[in-house]
């Protein structure tokens, strides 16, 4: 098989790609990978990790150590987003931005801003909701992380009163890691606004194929 990727099934990062990729319908071999989760959950919690990310052939792929990291008949890329770019240019620029380059840098600008405003502050609420152990969760810190995702999915919602997906009025690979933020923001158990803009997007994602993808109770908000 020419397609192979590196990740962790419940790595949202992974997901990504996951997702991606069965929107273009691509085949590909998984190697499971990672530092810091394995088939029990976190190495925070002494779960043991999937490893072949500090390997020095893994290394010399990706030298950072973590994962996505993708091969693609040769053509070795890491870091999310990038390959999602990736991906779309190379085998279907049409579903991914309309083979429009206005259209690729209004969603290209979506995935950054997923990875620069949602990411951490989602990250940090899981921690200290779920991924640490007890004695080391803060309340402090995850109410003040859970206000500021409410702030950033505001924007969400602000947006979708323009536009029925995420930069435009059909999907594009804008949604790719919004599906995922959408989801995991729908699986935590906290208090939150009502938003019904972020209420209908993410029913109209879920009817897509490609959501079965990270459907799967196994890949639970831990990861």
């Amino acid at each position: 098989m020419k397609f192979r990727l590196w990740g962790r099934p419940s790595s949202a990062r992974t997901q990504k790609i996951m997702l991606a990729l069965a929107e273009l319908g691509i085949e590909y071999e998984y190697m499971l990978a990672s530092a810091t989760m394995g088939p029990n959950g976190s190495v925070a919690k002494g779960g043991t990790p999937f490893g072949i990310v500090d390997t020095p052939e893994y290394r010399k792929m990706n030298p950072n150590g973590t994962v996505p990291t993708i091969n693609d008949d040769g053509y070795v890329l890491w870091e999310s987003n990038a390959i999602i770019q990736y991906l779309g240019m190379q085998y279907d620029p049409k579903l991914f931005y309309n083979d429009d380059v206005r259209l690729f840098a209004s969603a290209a600008r979506w995935l950054m801003w997923e990875n620069n405003q949602l990411i951490p502050p989602m990250h940090n609420l899981v921690m200290h909701l779920i991924r640490l152990p007890a004695s080391e969760r803060s309340a402090t810190k995850a109410n003040n992380m859970r206000l500021k995702l409410i702030e950033q999915f505001n924007i969400i919602e602000k947006q979708l009163e323009e536009t029925r997906f995420l930069a435009a009025d059909h999907w594009t690979m804008a949604d790719i890691p919004m599906t995922i933020r959408c989801h995991r923001w729908n699986l935590l158990d906290i208090e939150r606004p009502e938003m019904p803009n972020i209420e209908r997007y993410y029913a109209d994602i879920k009817k897509r194929p490609s959501f079965a993808t990270i459907s799967d109770p196994s890949m639970h908000i831990e990861g």
